[in-house]
């Protein structure tokens, strides 16, 4: 959503924060067979408001915003309902009483949670779901999900229409999965949330390290999801502290347009109240719930940085046993490489050696130039500069990220120097 006036940055800023709470109203009301429709209804809403608000905003934009789309709901309804030429037969109609009482915040959250069951339907393959979270949970643009994940635009296009599809040809609609199904559901819901707030972490933006819009999101939508009694479990708390420890170090990853590594970071930057949140939920997946999973040692790993007072006072020990833990529920070769690290970390040269020859280079995908940046630091441990050299300029050809790039250059003009 893009607008060339002063109104701009208001109207954007809503349009991320609203757009989802409106697709999830509205096909809630009409149905998920309308979605295109739907989508293009609050296109105009916006772009209305882009207009409207160009020499003078309301003073409660978000109501404004509320009651046009409960007019353009009626608009809707009314437009559908002639070309379908008998009221009778749409299935979805519903009287302006019934219309309003949908925007209540109780009912917005209702279907806001459908939604994100739609998206991780698993009709749907990993990669629509995510574009069709990005699209229409989190109102991300074609072009911004294109970019957090690393693709073409045109394939997100495709991605998406595959989705809506899917969503019409299997007659997906927007129930709560039964009882037997909630688990398997859960997993692919968190599992969404967690990739949502990856791609915010380790941003693949050419010219940011992190999204924080991304990572926001995420944060909200596991909260959306704790709200209900329904959907709690350890694992859903665990993931929700491990957003919380993470995003609390947002702000001291980049300086000066510079990565910051933990050894770097300045920890008096790290967000106090979040990492607080961080501690309550990872205390409740522990001891309110018997289940485990990947995110309970994710975020105990999390908790074991965030204790300590300095690096050089990690319990790297105890991290190596998180993740020999963690691999046993996700056996991703993600481990394997964060192990190599912590070895290097403790000069144990030999066991990060063993942990990097066990790695598929192509089972890491974007993140493969972090295999050969440790491949550098080994070599540099062991006095080898001409294969650290090499180990770096391959890392660099596999960076997308220009201020991770910037760092490794950084590195590799200090070896040849």
């Amino acid at each position: 959503m893009t607008s060339n006036n002063k109104s701009e940055p208001i109207v954007d800023h809503l349009f991320r924060h609203q757009y989802g709470k409106m697709v999830a109203i509205l096909a809630r009301i009409f149905g998920l067979e309308h979605l295109d429709l739907i989508e293009d209804a609050i296109q105009d809403t916006f772009l209305k408001a882009s207009l409207q608000w160009r020499e003078k905003q309301p003073e409660k934009p978000e109501a404004w915003l509320t009651q046009a789309a409960k007019n353009r709901v009626l608009d809707l309804l009314r437009q559908i309902q002639a070309r379908q030429k008998r009221e009778a037969a749409f299935p979805h109609a519903s009287s302006a009483l019934e219309i309003n009482e949908q925007f209540l915040d109780p009912e917005i959250d209702d279907a806001q949670l459908r939604m994100i069951f739609v998206a991780c339907h698993p009709a749907l393959s990993s990669s629509e779901q995510i574009a069709f979270a990005l699209k229409a949970i989190s109102g991300f643009s074609g072009k911004e999900i294109a970019s957090a994940l690393m693709q073409k635009e045109d394939s997100i296009k495709k991605r998406l229409q595959r989705a809506r599809k899917k969503i019409q040809d299997e007659g997906i609609a927007m129930h709560f999965p039964e009882p037997d199904e909630m688990e398997s559901r859960m997993q692919a819901v968190m599992q969404i949330i967690y990739l949502i707030f990856n791609e915010g972490f380790h941003s693949n933006k050419p010219d940011s390290l992190v999204d924080k819009e991304l990572c926001g999101e995420a944060l909200r939508l596991c909260k959306l999801l704790l709200s209900r009694k329904t959907f709690r479990s350890g694992s859903l708390y665990a993931l929700f502290a491990l957003l919380c420890y993470n995003a609390a170090r947002l702000d001291a990853k980049v300086s000066d347009d510079e990565v910051l590594d933990l050894k770097q970071q300045d920890r008096q930057k790290w967000y106090a109240p979040l990492i607080d949140l961080g501690h309550d939920a990872l205390y409740r997946s522990l001891y309110d719930f018997k289940d485990r999973s990947a995110y309970h040692f994710g975020a105990l790993i999390a908790s074991e940085h965030i204790r300590a007072a300095n690096f050089e006072s990690t319990n790297w020990p105890q991290i190596l046993n998180y993740y020999q833990e963690m691999y046993q529920y996700l056996p991703s070769a993600s481990i394997p490489l964060s192990k190599a690290i912590i070895y290097l970390q403790i000069q144990e040269a030999h066991q990060a050696k063993a942990e990097l020859e066990a790695i598929e280079i192509k089972d890491l995908e974007q993140r493969s130039y972090l295999y050969y940046a440790t491949w550098a630091e080994l070599h540099l441990m062991e006095n080898h500069a001409d294969k650290a050299t090499k180990m770096l300029k391959i890392a660099i050809e596999h960076c997308s990220n220009k201020l991770e790039e910037d760092y490794l250059k950084k590195k590799l003009a200090s070896i040849i120097t």
